[in-house]
């Protein structure tokens, strides 16, 4: 049997926790970086992370724990990235090991803000990381359904369809079944755009619009999204796909959508900063909605979910004349 590759999980939220978890499942070690020393060491002592899915206990015999992102990219092949795409310049800027040598995978939900660029591609145009060393984990998926070992879906994307195997096959278990794809721009914009479609789901629902509402708003953003993918990456694709629609609908309904609920309490009057103080976690759509309607803004797809979730965030206008508004324009 082949010796297996070295695996390195950039992050220490709730996703990095539940991909350590997959990879633990199926891997003697798994070399893990995240930036607080508190975290590290209440894992060495009590086996969880005492910040997300606490549920989760881990055999630390399996764990290279580090707070030094130089020491994990240095000791692994394939690296997974999870951290919020607003953060990720600042953890690079820290780097001083090569990664044009690694196969890069992001489980980043977002644009990295300072390039306007999805993660993919800023790893190539600044990291040098070839194209076919980089990839994608989209879902459908939650972590905290991932800590309770309930039954999801993954997708794995990459250019090189042998390296989306081999990280598929280190991901997969009982409960969690793979697939994977060639189309990795297309997976990963599908990622970032579902965040902001989950907050126009949340918003909806704080104003008090009902499911019927709701099921129309989806199957507008499914359309949405496909003619926004197919102005940035045009090839061929099957919208309704568990990557694209899969991952839309589980993001804007799940009890677990951190996006929905940023959304809900928008939708009920808190102000964009005092949602996100409430809550514990980031709401990568908030992020995503200002680098997508720039993006748009030169593609020139036919977006009024989008602009309307800009509109009320980044314009301050008031969420219900906005959707008053954007109900005329969804059929």
């Amino acid at each position: 049997m082949d010796k297996a590759p070295s695996f390195g999980v950039i992050g220490g939220g709730s996703w990095a926790t539940a991909i350590v978890k997959m990879l633990c499942e199926n891997l003697e070690e798994v070399n893990w970086y995240m930036r607080s020393v508190y975290a590290l060491e209440h894992i060495k002592k009590q086996d969880h992370n005492p910040n997300y899915l606490s549920s989760v206990e881990f055999d630390n015999n399996q764990l290279n724990l580090s707070n030094d992102i130089n020491e994990v990219v240095k000791a692994s092949e394939f690296i997974i990235f999870a951290i919020p795409s607003a953060f990720l310049k600042r953890e690079l800027d820290n780097l001083t090991v090569p990664l044009n040598d690694k196969v890069i995978f992001s489980a980043i939900k977002g644009i990295v803000p300072e390039t306007s660029l999805i993660v993919g591609e800023h790893f190539n145009q600044y990291f040098d990381v070839p194209m076919e060393n980089i990839g994608v984990l989209t879902g459908p998926c939650h972590a905290e359904e991932v800590a309770l070992e309930r039954l999801s879906y993954l997708t794995v994307a990459c250019q090189d369809e042998k390296k989306a195997e081999i990280v598929a096959g280190y991901l997969g278990s009982d409960y969690i079944t793979c697939k994977t794809s060639d189309d990795v721009i297309g997976t990963e914009y599908a990622a970032v755009l579902k965040n902001i479609y989950a907050i126009a789901a949340g918003i909806a629902h704080g104003l008090g619009y009902g499911d019927n509402f709701q099921s129309v708003l989806m199957s507008n953003a499914i359309r949405e999204m496909k003619k926004f993918i197919k102005k940035v990456h045009k090839m061929k694709r099957n919208i309704n796909d568990s990557a694209y629609l899969g991952d839309l609908l589980v993001t804007g309904y799940s009890v677990f959508s951190r996006n929905r609920m940023f959304g809900n309490m928008i939708g009920k009057g808190y102000t964009v900063k005092s949602a996100q103080m409430e809550m514990s976690m980031i709401a990568e759509g908030y992020y995503a909605t200002e680098s997508a309607y720039k993006i748009n803004k030169e593609k020139g797809a036919k977006t009024p979910i989008i602009n309307a979730v800009y509109a009320i965030l980044y314009e301050g206008k008031n969420p219900k004349k906005v959707f008053n508004k954007l109900v005329d324009k969804l059929d």
